[in-house]
């Protein structure tokens, strides 16, 4: 074993099968066959990144594992990353470990919620991390391989294993992997880490639990008034935790805007924070659209003619740009988690 490692090696027959076979039945993947995490491997991660294997990053809920540099590396090669990536996932790991996350909830809820990872700046571009056309979906080794990366360590560090400790009633396919970056190139406004107080060219992570993306056609709208009232009209549901969660619906949720919405509506003089103050005000659900049991258990001491917003607080509704040509955008409702946002350092 090299001196630079610490964890337990493994004797296992040399082929990949037998390793996916062994990680598999002791619950050490997310079901798909891994990349052995040889120790060469893991040395060749560890090359990635200027900070020492036994580094811890962070505890990671239930179980509070300590998340080194070195484990990160680990689930990193497990994962398929390149070293080049490691820098984001340790700021992605330190953030989602943050309090306002709130992964201690997240992990063994009932809930199908899983942590977005928003990637911003120059770094984005250098580690070819998808914005455009099928950022949410597959075909991107970045994005695919960073999103991978932080799910084995929610389970092998975290340990939460389907039906075990995480007890999401359904899932959803964002458990396997939930990471994009910002369309900042066809935006018509400032980039999100901007708007979370960064300097511009400054490279981040943003971590929030959300739902799968919901998505929101309209081909036909030619002006902002018109395809705003599409996304009101998709974001004003009964369903949504925000508006009836058992914690009294606090958390963030997201607006994912394609480009040729987010043009359409900036044109109209709209800025990010104009915008969202629109849908904040606009997209109200009727409390008497509420059966009583629902009504007096969450908003009893609300108004009879009140409404209730897409958050509890204005400002945990957030804007994003993604996604390539096309008229579509999409709504993201989250949970009782709340955003962060963390510099990568390289």
């Amino acid at each position: 074993m090299s001196k630079r490692l610490t964890s337990e090696e493994l004797t296992v027959a040399d082929s990949a099968e037998a390793v996916t076979s062994l990680y598999f039945s002791r619950g050490w993947t997310d079901g798909l066959p891994i990349h052995p995490p040889t120790e060469e491997a893991v040395e060749r991660m560890l090359t990635g990144t200027k900070r020492a294997p036994f580094d811890v990053i962070a505890a990671v809920p239930p179980s509070w594992g300590e998340a080194t540099v070195e484990k990160i590396a680990i689930n990193a090669v497990m994962a398929g990353c390149l070293p080049e990536y490691m820098p984001v996932l340790i700021a992605a790991v330190s953030a989602m470990c943050e309090k306002p996350v709130d992964m201690m909830g997240m992990q063994p809820t009932t809930h199908p919620v899983a942590p977005l990872m928003i990637v911003n700046g120059p770094i984005a571009k250098k580690l070819d991390i998808n914005s455009k056309s099928g950022a949410f979906g597959p075909g991107w080794r970045s994005n695919a391989t960073l999103g991978r990366a932080v799910r084995l360590m929610l389970i092998n560090i975290g340990g939460a294993f389907p039906g075990k400790t995480d007890m999401s009633c359904q899932g959803q396919p964002s458990k396997y992997v939930y990471c994009i970056a910002e369309n900042e190139e066809d935006s018509p406004w400032e980039p999100l880490s901007v708007s979370r107080g960064f300097a511009p060219g400054v490279s981040t992570v943003s971590i929030v639990g959300l739902e799968n993306p919901h998505n929101i056609n309209d081909h036909d709208a030619l002006s902002a008034e018109e395809v705003l009232s599409t996304i009101v009209g998709s974001m004003a549901t009964l369903g949504s935790n925000n508006v009836r969660g058992t914690l009294g619906g606090e958390g963030d949720a997201m607006l994912a805007l394609g480009p040729e919405h987010a043009q359409t509506i900036a044109k109209a003089g709209y800025t990010r924070k104009s915008l969202r103050n629109y849908l904040w005000d606009t997209s109200r659900i009727p409390r008497k659209a509420f059966y009583e049991r629902a009504r007096m258990k969450h908003f009893g001491d609300w108004p009879e003619d009140s409404s209730v917003p897409p958050t509890m607080v204005r400002e945990d509704l957030h804007i994003i740009v993604v996604g390539g040509p096309g008229k579509h955008s999409a709504y993201l409702p989250g949970w009782s988690s709340h955003m962060v946002t963390k510099a990568i350092e390289e």
